[in-house]
């Protein structure tokens, strides 16, 4: 028995009568949280770098494919057999520059031709090319790929610099919200508007540079959190409180923990 077949089978007895009282509780809606945690969890361990962390992670997601599959098994709906044997028939369906005769010899082509088969999956209907993205998607990610359909149909900018040009008139245009004296709840709902349609346009700066605006966004995240951290450690070191150290001060700390991540 297969290490992977073995975990089908641990899973099945967890379910079982006999089995554990909590597992036997869950259902696909008590198991959504745990779905995204370990997704989460996985890209974190990702990041740092740490293969036994990675490894670890992808375990502890695909523990939770193989959960939801039990329970489909238990509704007779379908099995691990039959998600397995989906993802292979559209695998070797959608690669038929790989499987067939089909040929493609750049990413760009690849793609073309993933979104043609898809088309003709469909059925050849007439559906919006922004159809199957999930709304539950984060919203930095979920624009990426907005932005990715439709520039396969050729809306898009051809140079990085008319990008940056929209990124600029946003801004303006954010500003100018920010200046103007409107009543609160008009003001607030023109500012996040224009606060979005920035977002959006930053988002397509990072499309056109080959960067995944959600990684970039992450990185930035944990740098801060590194940054910041230093800042408590040097306080709490000095014997300072960090609710009343200036802003002066923290500031100086700042520029010290960057000059450190400078200098390695």
């Amino acid at each position: 028995m297969s290490s992977f077949e073995k975990l089908v089978s641990i899973m099945a007895q967890l379910r079982s009568a006999e089995g554990c009282p909590w597992d036997k509780e869950q259902t696909h809606n008590t198991l959504r949280p745990y779905l995204i945690e370990e997704a989460y969890e996985v890209l974190e361990a990702l990041d740092l770098g740490d293969d036994q962390s990675f490894k670890e992670e992808l375990g502890d997601l695909l523990l939770q494919v193989v959960f939801h599959a039990q329970i489909a098994t238990e509704e007779d709906r379908f099995t691990i057999e039959d998600i397995s044997q989906h993802i292979v028939d559209k695998l070797i369906r959608r690669h038929p520059h790989v499987f067939g005769d089909v040929e493609a010899n750049t990413a760009g082509e690849v793609l073309n031709n993933w979104e043609k088969i898809k088309q003709q999956e469909r059925g050849n209907k007439t559906e919006s090319v922004l159809n199957g993205l999930p709304a539950q998607l984060p919203a930095l990610l979920r624009a990426h790929r907005i932005q990715e359909k439709v520039a396969q149909v050729n809306f898009d900018w051809d140079q990085i610099n008319d990008v940056l040009n929209k990124v600029r008139e946003e801004f303006e245009e954010l500003a100018d919200v920010v200046g103007k004296k409107e009543g609160d709840q008009n003001k607030s709902d023109r500012l996040e508007e224009e606060m979005g349609d920035l977002l959006f346009s930053l988002v397509n700066v990072s499309r056109h540079l080959n960067i995944t605006p959600e990684d970039a966004l992450r990185r930035s995240n944990q740098k801060f959190i590194k940054r910041f951290r230093y800042i408590e450690d040097i306080l709490q070191l000095n014997g300072e409180r960090l609710d009343q150290a200036s802003f002066e001060r923290l500031d100086e700390l700042w520029d010290e923990a960057k000059k450190i991540e400078v200098e390695g």
